[in-house]
């Protein structure tokens, strides 16, 4: 190809063929608008994807049930205190059991779990942290771990949280407002996070934490009361929130393969406690648990059975004119087949996607409300808008993924030219890599998804899983890469044969 053939090539179109390209713009919106079949399509299209959507969070519930979801299960070494007070204590050791272990002091409204509470800790390696109430993000204080003094101070509804490296110079790491009952429990607690774990069992797969237990020593331990003696009453311990997942904790008994729930200790020597314990503290957020839901793909599951109907109006849209020999009638008007392919790509494109816009707006809408009726709400799962980026993203790119795959339908009736062979072909790209899927394990699961056309449905993430097989873009971008080489195939074949 020689240069000035390249520069004509990649110039732009001049006036008369701009609007002959307008013109075949209109001609295929004419014929796509007169195929009976289209309207019914479209509406089937957003139909099915709010329906199934529908259909599809109805049925799912939080293990949490309606009620609000709290991560609230330690071992905590505790006494009472009437009014105003405080407890101090030195963490000199700290086990790192798992980098979000924690140690420290704590103020609870009562030994039950959900009660309301502050807490300062130390973690093996994210710092000190001030957490107070279920409340996410909690407050950051110096970045070193254990050893280090710590100390939570009552007065009336003020609770303030302090750090020293000697015992002697105090820095405020946090302070909250809680109404508590006049009689508190204060003391030391330790927990110790589950590590995400994946078990296969055939066919199927459990995951969910894997149980670590924590470790720490505590020293110059002082639970004073606001005149600045000792809080009376003894020291007594036990395990907030049950020993562990299995059916001691009133759930359903440990799945094969994860590790047995061990309860608490505590022994005091010479003044010097050592603490065990596992579980957590804090209000469950979905974006560190790898096992939850993700309630914006929930709410836009429908576009799988949508994505067949669409696929299915660009097949007859192709094959459509085939069958009536019209398509003869086209190129004889205007010869460069190419170009009229273009055309109808375009026209396709753009039907779909506004098709697609409509439906997952709705879907999304539509199916959040009941989301939030089933459990999926703060703190667990905070209410998700359209106005947030990855809402859109995903919203908007399911969209997107309409109507990439109207044009693979498109290109594969080009191709084939017969509406039942294609949309068969359609169908089986669809169904056959779940069916295969399914009966992988994990890995190579992923495997799979990453590489068919499905790998588009990663537009509609907005948080990562232990099961994600593929980015956002990357997996629309492995559905582009489809949806061009078919095109791709579909243009020469459309210049190489007959009409």
């Amino acid at each position: 190809m020689t240069a000035d053939t390249l520069s004509r090539t990649a110039a732009p179109l001049p006036p008369a063929d701009r609007d002959r390209f307008g013109r075949l713009l209109r001609a295929e919106w004419t014929k796509l608008t007169s195929i009976r079949s289209t309207a019914i399509i479209l509406l089937l299209t957003i139909g099915l994807t709010i329906l199934v959507s529908l259909l599809s969070v109805s049925g799912s519930q939080t293990s949490g049930g309606s009620g609000p979801t709290y991560r609230d299960r330690f071992h905590f070494v505790h006494r009472t205190l009437t009014g105003d007070g405080s407890i101090t204590a030195r963490v000199g050791a700290q086990a790192d059991s798992q980098e979000w272990a924690k140690a420290g002091v704590m103020i609870k409204a009562a030994e039950t779990p959900g009660a309301r509470y502050a807490a300062l800790m130390v973690t093996p390696r994210h710092g000190v942290r001030w957490q107070a109430d279920f409340a996410l993000p909690d407050t950051a204080g110096s970045s070193g771990g254990a050893p280090r003094w710590l100390r939570i101070t009552r007065a009336g509804q003020l609770l303030t949280g302090e750090e020293s490296a000697d015992g002697l110079a105090w820095t405020r790491v946090g302070s909250s407002t809680l109404v508590l009952p006049r009689a508190v429990e204060i003391g030391l607690f330790v927990t110790s996070p589950g590590i995400f774990k994946v078990v296969k069992h055939g066919n199927s797969t459990t995951a969910g934490p894997d149980e670590t237990v924590g470790r720490a020593t505590f020293d110059n331990v002082a639970a004073r009361t606001g005149a600045g003696t000792p809080a009376p009453g003894s020291w007594r311990d036990e395990d907030v929130g049950g020993s562990g997942r299995g059916a001691d904790a009133g759930g359903p008994g440990l799945p094969d393969g994860f590790t047995p729930p061990v309860p608490g200790t505590s022994t005091e020597t010479g003044g010097v406690f050592t603490v065990t314990g596992s579980g957590d503290i804090g209000g469950v957020s979905p974006e560190d648990e790898q096992g939850g839901d993700d309630t914006v793909m929930n709410s836009l599951s429908g576009v799988q059975i949508g994505l067949i109907v669409i696929a299915v109006l660009g097949v007859l849209f192709a094959t459509s004119e085939y069958k009536t020999g019209i398509i003869r009638s086209t190129f004889a008007a205007d010869p460069r087949r190419v170009r009229v392919f273009t055309a109808k790509a375009a026209v396709v494109w753009a039907v779909a996607f506004g098709c697609g816009l409509v439906a997952s707006v709705a879907a999304f809408l539509i199916s959040q409300p009941t989301l939030h009726r089933n459990g999926f709400r703060p703190p667990a799962y905070p209410y998700r808008s359209l106005t947030e980026w990855p809402v859109l993203r995903a919203v908007v790119g399911t969209a997107l993924f309409l109507a990439v795959f109207a044009l693979f339908g498109l290109a594969v009736g080009t191709i084939l030219r017969r509406a039942a062979t294609a949309i068969t072909l359609v169908v089986a790209v669809v169904l056959v890599p779940q069916l295969i899927a399914s009966n992988l394990s994990l890995e190579a699961s992923k495997w799979v998804n990453r590489a068919t056309p499905l790998a588009g449905l990663a537009i509609q993430q907005t948080r990562h899983r232990f099961d994600t097989p593929i980015g956002p873009w990357a997996g629309f971008a492995v559905l582009c890469a489809w949806a061009v080489a078919t095109l791709a195939l579909a243009f020469w074949l459309l210049r190489r044969r007959d009409a």
